[in-house]
């Protein structure tokens, strides 16, 4: 197993925090259109089985995703409840958990510390969890702003997706599923 070769070269241990991206990591995206109900979210094959096993490895697990649907007024604060609701429902029923959600509903353009790649939902989640130590945490995203997010506060990353020369995480994958199998 990947992790386990992580959980070595890493030093992980259940101090240890990861920091899960959203949309094409935990569910499939839907490009250029928005998950805005819970019908639209549909789970990636084996993520609810692997977030099982993160969780007996990492003391925290934390969902940190970009929500401009609901600055672009396509989806309100409560739908999005309802479908984080329904996710942390299915994680539960595989045995796995979250243990926060930080979302940003800001547009890009409004420039917001709230929103990836910059570091506001990072340290609300630090706020929150006190424990937190970023040199003690996994970013896993799918997308550059993930990883300039998880490098701006020195945590270690993981891309997911393929390599990319633009974008210099720590690790890539294909998937989440792949990390555990």
């Amino acid at each position: 197993m990947i992790i386990e070769q992580l959980i070595s070269d890493w030093k992980i241990n259940k101090s240890w925090t990861l920091f899960l991206d959203r949309d094409g990591v935990i569910n499939y995206e839907t490009i250029g259109n928005y998950i805005t109900k819970v019908d639209d979210f549909i789970f990636i094959d084996g993520v609810k089985e692997t977030i099982a096993k993160l969780s007996n490895i990492f003391n925290r697990i934390i969902i940190v995703t970009n929500q401009q649907g609901i600055g672009k007024k396509l989806m309100t604060e409560s739908d999005l409840n309802r479908i984080h609701q329904y996710m942390i429902n299915e994680i539960k029923k595989n045995n796995g958990r979250i243990d926060g959600i930080y979302h940003s509903p800001y547009l890009s353009s409004e420039n917001n510390i709230m929103q990836k790649p910059r570091v506001g939902m990072g340290l609300k989640a630090q706020e929150d969890f006190p424990e937190i130590n970023f040199s003690k945490s996994v970013m896993i995203g799918n997308s550059e702003r993930d990883i300039i997010f998880g490098n701006k506060l020195k945590m270690r990353t993981i891309y997911i997706g393929d390599e990319n020369s633009n974008i210099r995480p720590d690790f890539c994958i294909e998937n989440l599923k792949k990390l555990v199998k």
